[in-house]
């Protein structure tokens, strides 16, 4: 069943909507008449469907520009087209007033029945392919949810047998008449790995598959407080030197996000270290609507083609010496949370001599 294009005409003279809804009456459109602003207020809040208001400014109780102020002031009315109908509010001034209260568009007395009627198409149509681009939108919240959910399941009831297969290796292992033979003992050694490493990645898929259906609450963070928590907790050698930057900004945001983020990369920075003195290096600048941190260390580098790679689900570079350490499950999070707040994460790097890794975060 197609919805009808819902119009709510406001005018204190009742002879002028009755005039405008039968200038613009049409098939697939109905209307709502206010003769006040209080009422079409109420009217806008009260009915969900309302996809545009035509709202005369002069007006006894509440002129348009406050009516159009609170529309776009109200979460359940911030989207809707306004358009203004004014005899005497011409003027450039007036206009740019009524644009900032929340108008996209003005339609001067007495109306032009043409003109009036195009402008309405044009909203009518606009309102059409918002909603088309929200129900897409939704549908594919729920197919990415259901699809989450189910990756959460899976690799949930993965790790009971994995669990039971690992403890039975072990138990293997000790067998006098297998320890007496170094072949199927490095055998057994090598599916113990092989079994250990598969659990890595099933916790590295629930934990990824938390990030999408957790909603952490919101609060104001210090940064540089919980970049010291977090160094302390990390428990970091003592051939690990970190310097963090003063004065880090506090914002609000989700801290357990923040701190992943930067958990992960400092972490990476400690495993996959390959020079006797790490040092990480934690910065960061005001880019207005974001700021930019980063985190730099003078590790074994990355390749210029991996640059992208890494941050791709299961993709991992494989340097020499680091005995298959990682998922390549961990920047990909990393990413998403970024990408998340609005921002984007890459990496500088030179092999051999380090990478630095930078992310925006919205303020």
């Amino acid at each position: 069943m197609t919805t009808k294009f819902k119009i709510l005409l406001v005018d204190d003279h009742k002879a002028n909507l009755l005039v405008l809804q039968r200038m613009l009456e049409a098939e697939g459109r109905t209307f709502v008449l206010a003769t006040s602003g209080r009422e079409a207020l109420d009217i806008a809040r009260e009915q969900e469907d309302i996809g545009l208001v035509l709202l005369d400014v002069q007006m006894p109780d509440i002129d348009g520009y406050e009516v159009a102020r609170q529309l776009k002031a109200h979460p359940q009315t911030k989207d809707i087209s306004v358009i203004f109908v004014t005899a005497t509010n011409k003027d450039e001034e007036d206009m740019l007033k009524g644009f900032e209260k929340g108008a996209v568009d003005y339609l001067p007395k007495p109306l032009h029945k043409h003109l009036t009627r195009a402008k309405v198409d044009v909203f009518e149509r606009l309102y059409y392919y918002q909603r088309e681009l929200k129900m897409a939108l939704k549908a594919k919240e729920q197919i990415n949810g259901q699809l989450e959910r189910f990756m959460h399941v899976v690799a949930h009831d993965l790790k009971s047998p994995l669990s039971g297969i690992t403890s039975l290796l072990l138990i293997l292992r000790e067998e006098e008449e297998l320890r007496q033979s170094e072949e199927l003992l490095s055998f057994v050694d090598m599916a113990v790995g092989a079994s250990h490493k598969l659990a890595d990645m099933i916790s590295a898929i629930l934990d990824y598959s938390r990030e999408h259906q957790d909603n952490q609450p919101e609060e104001m963070v210090e940064v540089n407080e919980l970049l010291d928590q977090l160094i302390r907790l990390l428990f970091p050698p003592a051939n690990v030197h970190v310097h963090i930057a003063e004065n880090f900004p506090a914002l609000y945001t989700s801290r357990q996000k923040l701190q992943q983020v930067f958990q992960n990369l400092i972490s990476n920075a400690i495993k996959y270290v390959d020079k006797p003195q790490v040092k990480i290096a934690i910065g960061g600048e005001d880019k207005g609507e974001y700021y930019e941190f980063y985190v730099k260390d003078n590790g074994p580098g990355i390749a210029e083609n991996d640059n992208e790679r890494i941050f791709r689900l299961f993709e991992k570079v494989d340097n020499d010496g680091d005995n298959g350490k990682g998922t390549g499950i961990g920047l990909n999070i990393l990413k998403l949370l970024v990408e998340t707040q609005g921002g984007k994460v890459w990496v500088e790097s030179v092999k051999g001599e380090g990478s630095c890794f930078y992310f925006q975060w919205r303020k």
